[in-house]
């Protein structure tokens, strides 16, 4: 099968190829899944080049490996179709759409990929396409984990999202008007509508406009581009208000503990948020943004785009299909 080979740390052009790799075979709780489309996420990138959160880069390398990758086939979500099972498996037949994220144990940027029939997928409606199936994934599981299980938002509420043009940020607005709340979100000049698309109420240019100038607090601000510390997001919150921070360092996560100011916490991978947001966007509550779509071939050149910093939503990788 056709796979992404991540052999080192570094830059997409030196850590990245494309290998033949052997089929994988299913144990018997397993499910082998014919992989069809999967993503580059912010997430990916920071792993790939070892640019994580300050704090985290040694137990990063003790679970990815601390020279090199131990896991040699990158890739999180994805979005398939059941080609064999175990003899035990009961959850999923042959034939079964499914979509979801491998974790930790990576792996989705190949051709195949086996899984536990326990692990984080579920059953993808026909009606949902493979590309907005894994789109929905990244910014949606965690927006679920911070905004609904978390924050608990909801109506007569406000909230201020900054990076609200990314995977996260775009499944925060969406997921914050269905919970009823009013959305600020925080982007460039070229994404305001964009983000009004979206359902954003109302939107802060940071190009042209200094977001602490503003007057108004809110009850959340959830900042997915992390440079916005505790310190500065004091002037922007209630009395009560929160900072929902997902980028922080090892010390932020420490100090939140006794900090009720920030919420803190690794956004879940679980059937049950996956369920949820099946229902989101099967009711049209929740559309996946897709900025770009690369065939698997072209991993590099989709992780260089991730890169900048710039995509709008997620980059969707064509594995097979």
């Amino acid at each position: 099968m056709k796979a992404v080979a991540w052999t080192k740390y570094g830059k997409p052009e030196d850590a990245l190829k494309i290998i033949d790799a052997e089929k994988p075979v299913p144990k018997k709780n397993e499910v082998l899944i014919k992989v069809y489309s999967s993503t580059v996420t912010a997430g990916d990138v920071r792993l790939r080049a070892s640019r994580v959160p300050t704090g985290f880069w040694l137990l990063t390398r003790l679970v990815f490996g601390l020279f090199k990758p131990r896991k040699t086939i990158p890739g999180m979500e994805f979005s398939g179709e059941v080609e064999a099972i175990g003899k035990e498996v009961s959850l999923f037949n042959i034939g079964d759409g499914v979509y979801g994220t491998s974790g930790v144990h990576l792996g989705a940027h190949a051709e195949y990929l086996c899984l536990p029939e326990k692990a984080a997928f579920i059953r993808k409606p026909d009606q949902i396409s493979h590309n907005d199936a894994v789109a929905s994934i990244f910014g949606g599981l965690t927006a679920i984990h911070f905004l609904k299980e978390k924050a608990k938002l909801g109506a007569g509420q406000n909230i201020l999202i900054n990076g609200a043009s990314g995977a996260v940020g775009t499944a925060a607005i969406q997921l914050a008007k269905y919970l009823g709340a009013e959305v600020t979100g925080v982007c460039s000049t070229g994404n305001i509508e964009f983000i009004k698309s979206l359902g954003a109420d109302k939107t802060v240019d940071y190009i042209r406009e200094n977001i602490e100038s503003s007057e108004e607090v809110y009850d959340f601000v959830l900042d997915t581009v992390g440079n916005i510390p505790l310190v500065r997001s004091k002037s922007l919150l209630k009395k009560h208000g929160k900072l929902i921070s997902i980028n922080d360092g090892l010390l932020e996560n420490l100090s939140a503990v006794f900090n009720k100011k920030r919420l803190r916490g690794v956004a879940g991978e679980s059937k049950e948020y996956l369920e949820f947001l099946k229902a989101l966007v099967s009711n049209g509550d929740l559309k996946p943004a897709i900025d770009r779509v690369y065939p698997l071939k072209q991993i590099v050149d989709a992780h260089k785009y991730v890169d900048e910093g710039r995509k709008k939503g997620n980059v969707v990788i064509s594995v097979v299909g």
